[in-house]
């Protein structure tokens, strides 16, 4: 049987595209605004030389900074007034959801409806400020100290006025990200956020391919091992196509109602779960809460000792939890298998959706309403999660170690980035199918009116 977005997709028409006006607005709006975003990654902050930035940058290569590099477009590099991107937003929203299912008040404010999800959302805005003022204070001290270990000063006038501009320039570019953001999900094709992290990425792939093929016009990388990566690539996006659309459908059947004839039917639907209920969440949450702690502590490193206590822990944590070493392996994929039930548990309650299909009178055949549905259903969740837990920790983390194992770090672009891509584009283009297809309903509303008036 052919699925939803099959049939979305066979009702996909060239033709109804260029008359649907109102779609075309929003793919412009959506453009000009990610147009927006890769200028504001080249504007630097104020009392920051860009071109011994980038100096200093080269000299830190192949670290936990290229990851965060990557979801910024290369702000960070550029030390751009976007330089720490949407990150603290995500990071506050880990916070507010873990939160929200441990604290008895907010859990209530979620139930609350649209307005409860307003207030979190506020609640996770605040967040987001307070960790962008953290991180950019960290961010400043370390440049300042950054430069002078190393006999370049990328600050012009290092001090207390340049720690608070910048403080203040980060705050304001996170903001208008996320302010992009809404306005994208409103006035544009969806996935604000989603849109503007995979814009960052994709903005890097042309270097990563000439990096990649200018190692190998140099002779530095091997022939074998570029085809090997091209070969993994295009399997690993062919493996996430196939799993993204992975679902388990559980038969709903619904009492036998009397029709107008005097017949007794049967409804039966289908509840699809999907194999990867989460979808980019978890890979995202999990290098935030990895990339929180190594950035402050590589940037705070400069201007302590390692002589000191101080200093041989944060030495110690950026070599044990570099980008690519085993402890970092490991606590990243925790933190996917975490975030993968996590997430899932929030985005699908078996509770409420049992207690909806009791009000609406559906069963599972051979399961009873109410408390047994619930514990099903949770059963049948669990097992899928432990299969979408395990592919996505596979996309994320092999492409990493075999980059890490072959010493090709500075080249990076592993599957966490290619998860990002391809899940937002599949996500982008249903959007776009949907409205062509509410444009197509609308026509036919139209037509019909108007020969309901002719007659």
């Amino acid at each position: 049987m052919a699925s939803r977005a099959d049939n979305i997709a066979s009702n996909l028409n060239l033709a109804n595209f260029s008359k649907a006006t109102e779609l075309k607005k929003r793919i412009w709006f959506t453009v000009g605004a990610l147009i927006v975003f890769r200028f504001l990654s080249f504007v630097p902050l104020p009392g920051v030389n860009p071109l011994i930035m980038e100096t200093l940058y080269d000299q830190t290569r192949g670290g936990v900074l290229d990851i965060f590099n990557a979801f910024s477009g290369g702000s960070l590099e550029r030390m751009s007034l976007i330089a720490l991107g949407v990150m603290p937003y995500i990071t506050a929203s880990i916070v507010v959801q873990l939160a929200a299912s441990l604290h008895p008040a907010l859990a209530a404010m979620k139930k609350e409806g649209e307005s409860g999800r307003k207030k979190l959302n506020q609640y996770t805005r605040y967040g987001a400020v307070l960790l962008t003022a953290i991180q950019g204070w960290v961010l400043a001290s370390g440049l300042e100290a950054y430069g002078a270990s190393s006999g370049l000063q990328a600050v012009v006038n290092p001090g207390m006025l340049f720690r608070v501009g910048a403080v203040i320039s980060l705050i304001g570019g996170t903001m208008f990200l996320l302010w992009l953001g809404e306005q994208i999900t409103s006035r544009g094709i969806g996935n604000g956020v989603s849109l503007i992290i995979m814009a960052g990425i994709v903005a890097q792939l042309p270097k990563f391919f000439g990096n990649l093929f200018e190692g190998g016009r140099t002779g530095s990388i091997s022939p074998f091992l570029i085809v090997g990566i091209v070969i993994m690539l295009i399997g690993l996006v062919l493996a996430i196509c196939f799993f993204e659309r992975a679902t388990r459908r559980l038969l709903i059947q619904y009492p036998k109602r009397a029709t107008q004839r005097g017949m007794m039917n049967a409804d039966r639907s289908h509840l699809p779960l999907k194999l990867n209920t989460a979808g980019v969440i978890p890979p995202i949450f999990a290098s935030s809460l990895l990339l929180l702690p190594l950035t402050i502590t590589q940037f705070a490193g400069k201007s302590i000792s390692p002589d000191t206590t101080m200093g041989q822990v944060i030495v110690s944590l950026n070599q044990y939890l570099g980008h690519g070493k085993p402890l970092y392996m490991l606590f990243y994929a925790l933190g996917i298998i975490f975030f993968s039930f996590f997430y899932t548990a929030v985005v699908f309650n078996p509770e409420e959706t049992a207690e909806n299909l009791k009000k609406n009178g559906g069963f599972i055949p051979g399961i009873r309403p109410g408390k047994n549905t619930q514990t099903y259903l949770d059963y049948v969740l669990t097992r899928i999660t432990v299969l979408g837990a395990a592919y996505i920790t596979i996309v994320c983390v092999v492409p990493e170690f075999i980059m890490a194992e072959t010493g090709m770090g500075t080249l990076f672009f592993g599957g966490t980035s290619l998860l990002i891509v391809v899940n937002v584009t599949v996500d982008t283009i249903t959007q776009i199918q949907s409205h062509l297809l509410a444009h197509q309903y609308g026509d036919l509303i139209k037509k019909a009116k108007l020969k309901g008036r002719l007659r």
